[in-house]
């Protein structure tokens, strides 16, 4: 829309095509020609097959996709209740209060996620919260990466809010809960249903954490598919790799539908 001209808009895709191709679509096809393959030897995967995807349905790999749900999903709940309260109550802070809540939040993105794993090893290895070992310290881990994206886009979203709609229902006798549950947090609903997507492919997605703290019993597609490879076999990394990725964007469509739907209701 910006360029008006023929030959500029023919100019802005031929040059979107060149970066675009080999920087992104290139390398995901890659890997997706990778899972049906059974060798590499030339320019391009050969020997087509569909048996690393029939061993995604049954065993380690589906249980590893279950994990990877359950976590993305609890921490990205816990990620938008506490990030999105927050959120909320440092919207009417000011000055030094306001720049301190807001780098608590944004300190765990701002180091390498292994020393926020580390430390998440370090401070629940003893009672009396003694996390090592057990599921909740995953779950935890993912939610203290991702909870900074919650609190950034809840915080930008209440800063444009028009203040009229709040001062309009206090003055009609709205208490302050109701204003905010009815009100308030309604307005949010996009910002809010685009954070909990943010924070699902976050977690998804996510290693360096919970290579350090996942348990034997509660291993994540990520590291699935990082032992796979680094075992060689790459193909069946490519496949788990491919699943990964379009279960995250099968949940991501789903959830933009559903910021849609909330935008015009």
């Amino acid at each position: 829309m910006l360029v008006h001209s023929r030959s500029g808009r023919w100019a802005v895709w031929t040059v979107f095509l060149v970066l675009f191709l080999p920087l992104f679509a290139l390398p995901f096809a890659v890997i997706a020609l990778a899972s049906f393959a059974t060798n590499w030897s030339g320019a391009l995967p050969s020997g087509p097959t569909l048996a690393h995807y029939q061993d995604i349905t049954r065993g380690e790999s589906l249980d590893a996709l279950t994990t990877s749900l359950v976590t993305a999903l609890a921490a990205s709940v816990l990620a938008l209740v506490v990030g999105g309260w927050a959120a909320l109550a440092a919207d009417g802070l000011r000055g030094g209060s306001k720049r301190a809540l807001d780098a608590l939040f944004m300190l765990p993105v701002a180091v390498p996620s292994v020393v926020v794993g580390l430390s998440l090893l370090v401070a629940f290895s003893k009672p009396p919260l003694l996390l090592n070992g057990t599921r909740g310290i995953v779950v935890l881990a993912h939610a203290v990466l991702v909870t900074a994206f919650a609190y950034q886009s809840v915080t930008a979203a209440a800063a444009r809010l028009d203040p009229a709609y709040e001062q309009s229902a206090a003055s009609l006798g709205a208490r302050p809960g109701y204003v905010l549950w009815r009100v308030k947090v309604p307005l949010l609903l996009p910002s809010l249903t685009a954070a909990a997507g943010l924070c699902f492919a976050l977690s998804m997605g996510e290693l360096s954490a919970t290579m350090m703290l996942y348990p034997p019993d509660w291993l994540p597609l990520p590291v699935k598919i990082f032992g796979a490879t680094d075992r060689g076999s790459l193909f069946s990394g490519a496949a788990l790799a491919v699943v990964l990725m379009v279960t995250t964007l099968v949940v991501l469509l789903g959830v933009s539908r559903i910021r849609t739907r909330a935008a015009y209701r």
